[in-house]
């Protein structure tokens, strides 16, 4: 059994960053099948008499989401690859002078960002998005720090992670670039900024 322990840290600082629905839209997709999947398993599960066949119905069902699960990964990576690739254009257009960030560096935030639920809710959320199954490691554990930024509107973006594993980074950057909600944004002086969050994750395998 693969657990997954997160320890959240936040570290504020500021940048330009893109909101994406692209592993909303994916996820969406994917429950919508795995919903219809569900109920004509159900149909067939209910319709046999023979424990046997029941057993085998089940055991088919479990199959078919495994496989699910599975493609829904592919898709997620791809996902993945196509908001790095936005990300890494909108960084090559002209930005801020560095007299600008620095000034924005310097400002003290007045109310960090928030996600709904707090802390443990965003902890939670993320141990369930996290595909275990897409790390391959042959040590024990692994470890690897992620960071994103919080936009003014409370979208994220601009997830990294940085870990000597690099199937887990991808997943945890998938993980965390999948939950549902939108953060409360951070502010200064009663106007909203970007602010980033720094997030420790560990996968032990059991």
């Amino acid at each position: 059994m693969k657990a997954l322990y997160l320890f959240l840290i936040f570290v504020s600082t500021f940048c330009f960053s893109q909101q994406t629905e692209e592993f909303r839209m994916v996820k969406h997709y994917y429950n919508q099948h795995r919903t219809s999947l569900n109920n004509e398993f159900k149909k067939k599960f209910d319709a046999e008499s023979n424990p046997l066949y029941k057993s085998a119905v089940k055991n088919d069902f479990l199959f078919f989401m495994k496989k699910m699960d599975s493609i829904e990964n592919v898709a997620l990576i791809a996902a993945l690859l196509k908001v790095k690739n936005l990300e890494d254009v909108k960084r090559l257009k002209p930005a801020q002078t560095n007299n600008q960030q620095s000034a924005e560096f310097s400002k003290t935030i007045d109310k960090t960002a928030d996600y709904p639920g707090g802390i443990n809710a965003l902890r939670k959320e993320i141990a369930q998005l996290f595909y275990g199954d897409g790390v391959y490691s042959e040590s024990g554990n692994v470890k690897t720090n992620v960071g994103f930024i919080v936009e003014k509107d409370g979208t994220i973006s601009n997830v990294k992670a940085e870990g000597d594993n690099f199937t887990f980074n991808r997943q945890a950057e998938i993980a965390v670039y999948s939950i549902s909600e939108k953060f409360s944004p951070a502010y200064i002086n009663g106007t909203p900024v970007r602010y980033k969050f720094r997030l420790p994750l560990a996968l032990n395998f059991e």
